[in-house]
């Protein structure tokens, strides 16, 4: 990767020696299919090897445009239609279909409780939802069902068990004509995806389709994928990593994707042994349960050449286990939900001296700076600053809402990420923390307001605050300080049953304290970093 601006300042000119593609999600599975044609394309890791279907990426793009057909009958190209499932081949058959068929695919995390998938789906204004009928042991239908008469625009409800009548009423009967898809342009969107900082409540990412497919492409490249590498894939396809950089970086890179129905280590491992696989993505947690597994011993993982890692920050010492103990080549990459994701990564046999404390160079086509929290200006090499990206990966807004985007994009198309980072002399990055509150745990991001709206509402809660803390498995864990009402009890096992009536159990707290008063500045606003503090102090004691 070259770059010809090297100024003093902490500003990485757009390396523009890969071309952006002007092509939609479509387009580049269509491209994909004429060039790679009988390579396998999809497995199913969800059932014995036995049993695993497989799709050639002729036969993925026939299946997709099914799917897009199927689509049409029911919606209008432009509609938004909702996705509530945990991984499954249907899920990838769904993102591709939807591409086609020009609609806008809304992505929902099937942990979401009946508010919060309310929420999603009146915001993003859905019109039909697609919906796995069971995700551990709750009714994901009947959860619908309750929610359903709050949302007057939602008028389809498609069960994946019904997933063969569904893809059925796409194919075309014997002798019938069928009707060519819809026109889909490079800049119209293709996700929204949920999203948010530490105020207010979640933001709809409006992702556009060059965004998305190139994004996957220049990772893809980053990772130095080929044609037949097989991608074992846990990241959750609700996220941009697992329906993003992993599905379209395989596709356009001439790799078999499989997908498990979410993250289990044992099944991980079995995966990459049976299936030969080569490339994973993982969160460091992932990766981290991976290696301590009593399995990796005794499964054949000699075909695994490479993992990328983010969502997280990367300890070096977990870079170091994993080349010593898999013999892996780790990549880290840095990015959001609203750029698609991934701004930076680090190349294989990267040359920076100490590339594994960095999250690596901008990726092509992606203008960075640092600036200063507060005057804006650029600031020198390895100054600590906000981190703000520029380019084609750039969502086109949040939807529906005009002041959160303003907020995100200046009017000069910068996107201000958020992230304390600094960039050295050669343009490689290092996230230092957020302006933010966002905790993440596990590659979940967790959002403080959210519980502390929650925990508002509970009779026996005067206020709380809740912080995120460092934790060697799930990176950030969450912490939540309460103050009562005058004369108040409750006990934290009462709280974190309260809390998980409300919320996915991710952003349910971990620990709890209880406290009279917060610290707080002259103008009232209490200090989190000393809360945090306090926490971190007393657990070292």
């Amino acid at each position: 990767m070259t770059n010809s601006a090297r100024p003093a300042l902490s500003y990485w000119a757009a390396d523009r020696s890969e071309p952006v593609l002007n092509c939609s999600v479509g387009d580049a599975l269509r491209s994909a299919a004429a060039a790679y044609g009988a390579r396998t394309a999809l497995i199913d890791g969800g059932v014995p090897y036995a049993q695993r279907r497989r799709w050639t990426f002729e036969q993925l793009l026939a299946d997709a445009e099914h799917v897009a057909h199927a689509l049409l009958q029911r919606f209008q190209p432009r509609d938004h239609i909702a996705l509530w499932s945990p991984n499954s081949p249907e899920w990838v058959l769904l993102e591709f279909g939807a591409a086609l068929a020009g609609l806008t695919l809304v992505t929902v995390n099937p942990a979401f409780q009946a508010s919060e998938l309310a929420y999603v789906l009146g915001q993003s204004k859905a019109v039909g939802i697609f919906a796995a009928p069971i995700f551990r042991g709750r009714d994901l239908l009947g959860v619908i069902g309750e929610v359903r008469p709050k949302l007057p625009v939602l008028r389809e409800v498609v069960s994946l068990a019904d997933w063969p009548p569904f893809f059925a009423s796409g194919q075309a009967a014997v002798g019938a004509v069928v009707p060519d898809l819809p026109a889909v342009a490079p800049d119209d969107i293709a996700q929204i995806q949920y999203t948010s900082g530490t105020t207010g409540f979640p933001k709809g990412a409006m992702l556009r389709h060059r965004g998305l497919a190139n994004n996957g492409r220049f990772f893809a490249l980053a990772m130095g994928a080929a044609p037949g590498d097989v991608w074992v894939n846990p990241m959750p396809l609700f996220h941009t990593a697992g329906c993003g950089l992993v599905t379209l970086g395989a596709l356009q890179t001439g790799g078999a994707q499989v997908v498990p129905p979410g993250f289990d280590a044992a099944t991980m491992l079995q995966l990459i042994e049976s299936e030969r696989g080569t490339v994973t993505l993982n969160v460091p947690t992932m990766l981290i349960a991976m290696l301590e597994h009593p399995d990796r011993g005794t499964r054949d993982l000699s075909s695994w050449r490479r993992t990328g890692l983010g969502g997280a920050p990367v300890p070096v010492d977990l870079i170091r286990r994993a080349e010593r103990l898999l013999g892996l080549h780790v990549g880290i990459g840095f990015g959001q939900t609203e750029s698609s994701p991934y701004l930076t990564h680090t190349l294989p046999q990267d040359p920076h001296h100490a590339w594994f404390e960095t999250v690596g160079r901008p990726l092509p086509h992606t203008e960075m700076k640092i600036v200063d929290t507060a005057t804006g200006d650029i600031v020198p090499h390895n100054t600590l600053g906000e981190i703000c990206a520029r380019g084609y990966a750039v969502m086109a807004g949040y939807f529906d809402n005009a002041d959160a985007t303003n907020a995100a994009l200046d009017a000069d198309g910068w996107l201000h990420t958020g992230d304390l980072g600094t960039m050295d002399e050669r343009g490689y990055c290092r996230v230092q923390g957020r302006l933010k509150d966002m905790i993440i745990r596990g590659g979940e991001n967790i959002y403080p307001r959210e519980i502390e709206a929650v925990l508002f509402t509970h009779p026996q809660v005067a206020d709380a605050a809740v912080v995120g803390v460092p934790d060697p498995m799930w990176g950030e864990i969450v912490v939540a300080f309460i103050r009562l009402v005058a004369g108040g009890a409750t006990t934290e096992e009462e709280l974190t049953t309260f809390c998980r009536q409300h919320l996915a159990p991710f952003k349910t707290p971990r620990h709890w304290r209880f406290v009279e008063r917060f610290p707080q500045t002259a103008s009232g606003k209490v200090q989190k970093f000393a809360l945090r503090e306090q926490f971190l102090t007393e657990s070292r004691v």
